[in-house]
């Protein structure tokens, strides 16, 4: 089983690595971060505390949750809806960050992600991966950018998606959100001492991809 481990920190071009990654050797590519969101969304909706842990356990006992494949998409089911078009808004991007902090929410997504990379060939991305999700996979990057400019990346597909912002909010909520995954308590966000490091500040994903896919060749 080929699994990919892919770690860092919001708008650093993990999920756009690892879509392509995926696409380039034929396998399945899983956005942890959607399970997250698509969570914080439900909750949201649900009028859930996000930063409650109280709320959120009792919400996650009634929370009915999937990841499936359709047409080689991934899809994050909530109670039988398909929350992925709702995910991507700012809103929800602060309460996936305060939602994921509480370990009841963090044991139970771990869970699912490990199933599925037990049942397929898989990319992941998201902030424990290769730390503590899938501790003993063979392939670990961890992918950074100077914090403005991942700013700057969000701001722009804020823009591209028509959801109203402004680049300094943008850039303010990416700061807290670096502080929240790094400070928290169960597997924080931080790099695994056998994962390549890559900063893609000055880099396109055409560059990021063949070094990536030139380490997997060696390997």
């Amino acid at each position: 089983m080929i699994n990919i481990a892919i770690d860092g920190p919001s708008g650093a071009g993990k999920s756009t690595l690892a879509k392509a990654i995926a696409k380039a050797l034929n396998i399945h590519y899983l956005d942890t971060g959607a399970m997250y969101r698509g969570l914080a969304y439900a909750a949201l909706q649900a009028g859930v505390d996000v930063k409650d842990q109280t709320q959120v356990e009792r919400f996650l006992g009634t929370a009915d949750m999937k990841t499936v494949y359709a047409d080689g998409e991934q899809r994050v089911l909530v109670n039988g809806r398909d929350v992925m078009p709702y995910i991507r808004t700012p809103e929800v991007s602060k309460a996936a960050s305060d939602i994921s902090a509480h370990p009841c929410v963090r044991m139970k997504l771990v869970s699912m992600q490990r199933d599925v990379a037990s049942q397929y060939d898989l990319v992941l991305d998201g902030r424990d991966i290769g730390t503590f999700v899938l501790p003993n996979a063979k392939h670990k990057f961890f992918v950074t950018a100077d914090v403005e400019e991942r700013a700057r990346r969000r701001f722009r597909e804020d823009l591209a998606r028509g959801i109203k912002s402004d680049f300094q909010s943008v850039l303010e909520n990416m700061r807290e959100r670096d502080r929240n995954d790094s400070s928290r308590s169960l597997a924080p966000l931080k790099k695994a001492d056998d994962a390549v490091l890559i900063d893609t500040t000055d880099m396109n994903i055409d560059a990021v991809l063949d070094f990536v896919l030139s380490i997997l060749k060696q390997e």
